[in-house]
């Protein structure tokens, strides 16, 4: 219960909370009401960078959402260039992240990491469809042994978003739903994957490492 009201935080925010406790209290000697709009401030950062417990299917069938937030875009359209896929037609699903969302991504099967590729750029409005071609992203590749398929996640850092965070490495044996990384303050994912049926819609909104989002047609 108390998990639940009070999950624990992600490493990130750690800084970030502490800054926040440390002037707000300094605030409050001087003023009670600029004061109070800080302690509001310092809940938001808390519940910002929150990590709770996910449980996810654990069935290599299914996809599981990579992200919190609203699904902005659904697509078929060739892969990221930066992985040399171009030549490949993928599914695309693109969620956005607000700043009120759970910003921890996870893995949406279980697989190894084949790849990971970090790309600098803007930050333009996350959900803009110019945003997975010019803002600061990160690629993942990671691949199903089990059923030989592969999966590519993008991190997409948004307006206010300033730093993409990888927490996993190449070559990396990942379960479905494990932690793959975080972006700060407002941001979005996009997922590419084949030969599957969509579980989900447009404007639908999914929770990372749970929601599925799509299966194997051939199930």
């Amino acid at each position: 219960m108390l998990n639940t009201i009070f999950p624990k935080i992600h490493k990130e925010g750690y800084k970030f909370l502490a800054i926040s406790i440390i002037v707000t209290f300094l605030v409050l000697f001087f003023s009670q009401t600029l004061g109070l709009i800080l302690i509001l401030i310092t809940i938001w950062v808390y519940y910002f960078f929150r990590d709770p417990e996910r449980y996810s299917i654990n069935d290599d069938d299914f996809l599981v959402s990579p992200a919190d937030g609203l699904i902005t875009h659904i697509s078929e359209q060739a892969g990221p260039m930066e992985l040399q896929l171009e030549n490949t037609t993928y599914t695309k699903i693109s969620i956005f992240m607000n700043v009120f969302n759970c910003h921890v991504n996870r893995t949406p099967l279980t697989g190894t990491v084949e790849e990971i590729y970090y790309k600098p750029g803007k930050f333009l409005n996350a959900s803009l469809d110019k945003a997975s071609e010019e803002n600061e992203r990160n690629y993942y590749k990671i691949k199903n042994n089990k059923l030989g398929e592969e999966i590519i996640i993008v991190q997409i850092a948004g307006l206010i978003a300033r730093r993409i965070v990888c927490e996993v490495e190449q070559g990396q044996n990942l379960k479905q739903g494990d932690r793959i990384g975080m972006i700060r303050f407002g941001s979005r994912v996009d997922i590419y994957f084949k030969n599957k049926k969509l579980l989900v819609r447009k404007g639908q909104n999914v929770i990372a490492g749970e929601s599925l989002i799509a299966f194997n047609d051939g199930r």
